[in-house]
C-alpha cells in the first residue's frame, strides 16, 4: 500500500501484536502459576476464560464510545487501562488477585478491535480495506509467535511476575507514539493534499450504492438484519478454535508432547508465524478478487471467508499427528485460516455496512458474538481434559465449528446490512444517531 496512510497499517498491527502479547502471557507462564498456586486443569480454564468475560461486556458500550467521541481518545484509555492491569497481574498473591487482574485487562482489551474497524474505515479506500484489516489481524498472531519465545524465555530465567511487567510496559510505548502521532486523516498534518483528498474520496463503498454517505441506523435497528448476526455467529465458530489454541496450545505441547518450556515456546511461534503471512496473502488475494467481481458491496468476500475456515478445519486432524513436524504444519494451517477468516470477516462487516456512524457498535456486536464462543472454549477444554484425560475431543469440537462457521457464512451474509423498514428509501443525510 503506497504512501504514508501505510503508517496507520503499522499503528493497528502493532496494536493487535501488543493486544495479544498481553493475552498469550498467561498461556506462556500456565505451568509455575498452577504450581504455585494449585490450580486444576478445570481452574486454569476459569482464570484463562476470565479476561474474556470483561472484554465481551464492555465491547458494546465501549463500540458506542468511539462512535461518539472517537477512536484516538477511546483507543488511549483502553490501552492504557490493559497495560497497567498485565503488569499488576505479576503482583498477584492470590488467584483473586490474579482474577481481578485479568477481569480489568480483559476490560481496557475491549477497545482493540472496534478501534481498528474504525480507524480502517476513516483511513482506509474500500478497495484496500481487505488487505489492511488482515495487516491489522495478523497482529494478533504476530503478539504470540513472538511472545512464545521471548517469555517463555524470560519466566524460564527471571520468573513469570516480571515476564508479566515486561509485557504490560510494552503498551505504554506504543500509547506514547498514539497520542503524538494519530489522528483523523481530515486534521493530521502529517498527509498530503493529494493523498487526503484520495482518502476522503474513496473510503466509503460500505454496502451503499455509489458510495453516498448514510445516517448512522443504530444498533436496533441493524440487529435486525440478518447479516450481521450471520457475521457474529461466523466470528463465533471461528474465535472458539482461536482461544482454544490461545490458551490451551502451550499447555498441550508440555503435558502432551512432553515437550520442554522453551521449546513449546518455539513450537508455538512457528504457526503463528505463518499465519501472519498467509493472513495478509489472503487478504490481498480478496481485495484482488472483489475488483474483479463485483465490488466489495457483492459480498462476495464470503467465500473466500468459507474456504479459509475449511482449511481451518484441519484442527481435526491434531489427535492423529505421529511427529512434531506433522503437529506444526496442521497447527500453522489452522491458525492461517482462523486468522484469514477473522480480518475478512471484519472486512466484509464494513463492505455491508452502510453507514461509517455504525461501524463500532456494528463491529463490537461481531466481536460479542466471537467472545461468547472464546469465553466458552478454555472452560470447555478444561472439563474435556479432566473428563477425558485427553485433548482429543477439544480438537475434534472446534473442527466441527469451523465446519459449521463456513456454511453460516455462505448462508447468512448475502445482503447489505440495510434495515427493511428503509431499503426503499432514498439516501438519507449524514446525522448520527444513537443505539
Amino acid at each position: 500500500m503506497p504512501y504514508r496512510r501505510a503508517w496507520i497499517a503499522v499503528f493497528l498491527f502493532s496494536l493487535a501484536m501488543i493486544n495479544y502479547m498481553d493475552r498469550i502471557a498467561l498461556s506462556i507462564a500456565a505451568k509455575p502459576i498452577a504450581e504455585e498456586f494449585n490450580l486444576s486443569a478445570v481452574g486454569m480454564g476459569y482464570l484463562f476464560s476470565s479476561f474474556i468475560w470483561s472484554y465481551a461486556l464492555f465491547l458494546i458500550p465501549v463500540g458506542l464510545l468511539i462512535d461518539r467521541y472517537g477512536a484516538k481518545r477511546i483507543g488511549g484509555i483502553g490501552i492504557l487501562v490493559w497495560s497497567a492491569a498485565t503488569a499488576l497481574t505479576g503482583a498477584a498473591m492470590s488467584f483473586a488477585s490474579l482474577l481481578a487482574a485479568r477481569l480489568v485487562m480483559g476490560a481496557g482489551e475491549s477497545v482493540s478491535n472496534p478501534v481498528g474497524a474504525k480507524v480502517i474505515r476513516e483511513w482506509i479506500p474500500s478497495q484496500e480495506r481487505g488487505t489492511v484489516t488482515a495487516v491489522f489481524n495478523s497482529g494478533s498472531y504476530a503478539g504470540p509467535a513472538i511472545c512464545s519465545i521471548v517469555l517463555a524465555m524470560l519466566v524460564a530465567s527471571v520468573g513469570w511476575r516480571w515476564s508479566f511487567v515486561i509485557a504490560g510496559g510494552v503498551g505504554f510505548v506504543w500509547l506514547l507514539a498514539w497520542y503524538l502521532f494519530y489522528g483523523k486523516p481530515e486534521e493530521v498534518k502529517w498527509l498530503s493534499d493529494q493523498e487526503r483528498k484520495t482518502i476522503l474520496d474513496s473510503r466509503s463503498g460500505g454496502g451503499n450504492a455509489g458510495g453516498v454517505a448514510v445516517a448512522a441506523y443504530g444498533l436496533k435497528r441493524l440487529l435486525k438484519t440478518p447479516t450481521l448476526w450471520g457475521l457474529a455467529l461466523t466470528q463465533g465458530c471461528n474465535v472458539y478454535t482461536q482461544y482454544l489454541f490461545l490458551t490451551w496450545l502451550p499447555s498441550y505441547l508440555q503435558q502432551e508432547r512432553h515437550l520442554t518450556l522453551e521449546k513449546s515456546g518455539l513450537v508455538t511461534a512457528i504457526p503463528y508465524a505463518a499465519a501472519v503471512v498467509l493472513c495478509i496473502a489472503l487478504g490481498k488475494l480478496s481485495d484482488w478478487y472483489l475488483t474483479r467481481g463485483g465490488g466489495v458491496s457483492s459480498g462476495k468476500r464470503r467465500n473466500v471467508i468459507a474456504f479459509a475456515m475449511v482449511v481451518a478445519s484441519c484442527i481435526l486432524l491434531v489427535p492423529f499427528a505421529g511427529s512434531t513436524v506433522t503437529l506444526v504444519l496442521i497447527s500453522s494451517l489452522t491458525l492461517a485460516g482462523i486468522a484469514s477468516t477473522t480480518s475478512l470477516n471484519f472486512s466484509l462487516l464494513n463492505d455491508l455496512l452502510p453507514s461509517a456512524g455504525d461501524v463500532g457498535r456494528a463491529m463490537a456486536f461481531v466481536v460479542v458474538g466471537g467472545n461468547l464462543f472464546g469465553m466458552a472454549a478454555p472452560i470447555v477444554t478444561g472439563y474435556v481434559i479432566e473428563a477425558t484425560g485427553s485433548y482429543s475431543w477439544a480438537f475434534m469440537i472446534a473442527g466441527i465449528l469451523l465446519v459449521a462457521g463456513a456454511v453460516i457464512a455462505l448462508t447468512m451474509t448475502r445482503k447489505p446490512m440495510v434495515p427493511r423498514a428503509v431499503e426503499s428509501e432514498p439516501h438519507l443525510e449524514m446525522s448520527p444517531q444513537k443505539a
